[in-house]
């Protein structure tokens, strides 16, 4: 059992303990896996323009995979059906594929390991950390979901794509591809809001992409499990990088009968609690622990 430590680290200082513990791979491998991830599906939609070969054709919209493989963002589909109008069926296979993987594979994985907005927020969420600004504007988490019904309802009402006006998401996937727009303002707005005014505020509080992909992999396969918690020294740095820390509270510190694995379907299976971690108390593995292991680099 770890010595519980009387004094949390300081958020600044998050991984500083795994990195000089455990070495530097360790603390920062899944989140350089997911920027390689990331960047690796911004240069396959780049290949056309770039190498004129079309691995990515398209936006994170709505994309073909090598001409033949429809992938459309479910959240537009839904918005397209609410209108009353009924998409192409390369569309909704598209949708269909999408939900499929992500209901399958693993929690909001879009959100940690394609989203080119995550690389945006978790640059305002270190540098909060790094300037010490901890004071926050509270916004409810279920928020998000609220936005989520209430552009259903307006695509509905206005017989228009309503999210895809002030889509940060697809504005900054169009930078990559078509370099500095007038919609850059809407990203800039994500990292000052997220930076200023509250902690994790875009991606943990008001995405609706995210809390789309929150509902179709509510209950997929790959999760994050709690090996020991009686390795937990409480030092917070799981804590303070996770962007959905209400997340962890009872897979970590619940009572016997709380299941040791991250359930809950806000957990964005990034990896940073394990990367942080410097008594290994995290690990990935599956929603039927014993079942299947998913070993950890």
């Amino acid at each position: 059992m770890a010595t519980v430590k009387t004094t949390p680290n300081k958020p600044k200082d998050a991984g500083l303990e795994a990195r000089q513990k455990l070495g530097w791979w360790h603390a920062y491998r899944f989140l350089i896996l997911r920027r390689l991830s990331q960047l690796s599906i911004i240069l396959m939609f780049l290949s056309g323009p770039l190498w004129n070969v079309w691995i990515l054709k398209g936006n994170y919209s709505s994309s073909m995979l090598f001409d033949v493989v429809p992938l459309t963002d479910p959240l537009i589909t839904a918005e397209s059906l609410a209108t009353g109008y009924l998409p192409e069926w390369t569309t909704i296979v598209g949708a269909l594929i999408i939900v499929a993987f992500y209901a399958v594979f693993a929690s909001k994985a879009f959100c940690s390991w394609v989203c080119p907005m995550n690389i945006v927020t978790d640059a305002a969420a270190w540098l909060r950390r790094k300037l010490g600004i901890r004071q926050s504007a509270k916004l409810p988490r279920n928020l998000r979901y609220v936005i989520l019904v209430m552009i259903l309802l307006g695509s509905a009402v206005s017989g228009t794509l309503l999210w895809e006006w002030i889509n940060p998401v697809a504005a900054l996937g169009r930078v990559f591809v078509f370099g500095l727009g007038a919609t850059l303002w809407l990203v800039a707005v994500v990292f000052l809001f997220d930076l200023l005014v509250v902690e994790h505020g875009w991606c943990g509080h008001l995405c609706p992409i995210g809390a789309a992909y929150g509902l179709i992999g509510a209950k997929s396969l790959i999760k994050i499990n709690v090996v020991d918690r009686e390795r937990c020294d409480r030092c917070m740095d799981c804590y303070n990088v996770c962007p959905e820390p209400q997340v962890l509270r009872l897979p970590l510190h619940g009572s016997e009968s709380d299941s040791p694995i991250v359930l809950d379907k806000d957990c964005i299976t990034c990896g940073r609690c394990i990367d942080v971690c410097p008594e290994n108390v995290f690990a990935f593995g599956s929603r039927f622990e014993k079942q299947v292991q998913v070993k950890n680099i």
